[in-house]
Order: C-alpha cells, then sequence, then structure tokens
C-alpha cells in the first residue's frame, strides 16, 4: 500500500496576514502592486535591449554563419517574449513570436531574407514607442508582421 504524505503550505503573504499586527490585505496589495512596477521597469529595459541587440545583428555571407546569427535572433525575440509575458505586453509578445515562427520554418536549401528581421526589429521597437492609447496603431504593425509570415510560410496564419 502506497503512502501519500500532503503538506500544506503557506505562502509567506498569507502567514504576514494572519499574525496577529500583521500586514492588511490592502497594505500587501498595495505593496505587490509597487514591487510588479519595479519589476515591469527592469522588463522594459530588459526587452530594449534585446530589441536593440536584435536590430544590431547583420545578414551573414556564410550559411553557417547565417544559422548562427538566426539562433541569436531567435534568441534574442525569446528574451522579449520571456521579459514581456509576465506583464501583459501581448504586442511585443505576438511580435517576438512572429519572428520566431518565421525563423523556424525558415527552408535550410534557400538563402534567409535577412529583412524579416530587420523589419521585426523595427516594429519591436515601434511597439516599444507607441503609447498605450494607440490601440489601433499597435493592431496594424501586428498585422502586417501577420502577412510577412502568410507570405512566407505556407499556412503560416493558421495560428490567428
Amino acid at each position: 500500500m502506497t503512502v501519500i504524505t500532503h503538506n500544506r503550505r503557506r505562502s509567506r503573504l498569507s502567514t504576514l496576514i494572519d499574525q496577529p499586527g500583521g500586514v492588511s490585505a490592502g497594505v500587501a496589495l498595495a505593496q505587490a502592486k509597487a514591487n510588479l512596477a519595479e519589476m515591469e521597469a527592469r522588463s522594459r529595459a530588459v526587452i530594449e535591449e534585446q530589441v536593440s541587440a536584435l536590430a544590431a545583428l547583420q545578414p551573414a555571407s556564410s550559411p553557417e554563419e547565417t544559422a548562427r546569427l538566426l539562433d541569436q535572433a531567435y534568441d534574442h525575440s525569446s528574451a522579449v517574449i520571456d521579459a514581456a509575458g509576465p506583464f501583459e505586453l501581448k504586442d511585443l509578445c505576438a511580435a517576438a513570436a512572429n519572428l520566431c515562427d518565421l525563423i523556424d520554418a525558415a527552408p535550410e536549401d534557400r538563402p534567409f531574407d535577412w529583412r524579416i528581421v530587420t523589419v521585426h526589429a523595427q516594429a519591436l521597437r515601434l511597439l516599444l514607442t507607441l503609447p498605450a492609447e494607440a490601440a489601433e496603431a499597435r493592431t496594424q504593425v501586428l498585422a502586417s508582421l501577420k502577412d510577412v509570415l502568410k507570405a512566407k510560410v505556407p499556412g503560416g496564419a493558421q495560428s490567428d
């Protein structure tokens, strides 16, 4: 007979709230929001760094070098997704994921169209600078990037 032991764990927040003289839920929420705001600022700095690194990549002359640079471009795009995802920066995630999809689908028997990386880096920069209320402009940028995916990858629009 197998015995399963379950140990209940309490979060640090619930422990602080339940202690006599502990933190109230309102204060804890305010503190959590302040911590998230600080993390979001750091996240944006990481995103800007990754977009700059992506924009700095230049086309290579050899297939081996191209493969290495595409791996770097993919890594930079993935880092944007990692940094933007927790903060609901969905447009940045979508643009970076679009580039990852294009790199994944790149045929190995043909040269890679490096303009794809350049356009995505520019689009990511634009999305970073657009104000939050510019929803229509953000939608247009993402639609244009989806058009690139549709044009370069057969069946690329299926993930809409």
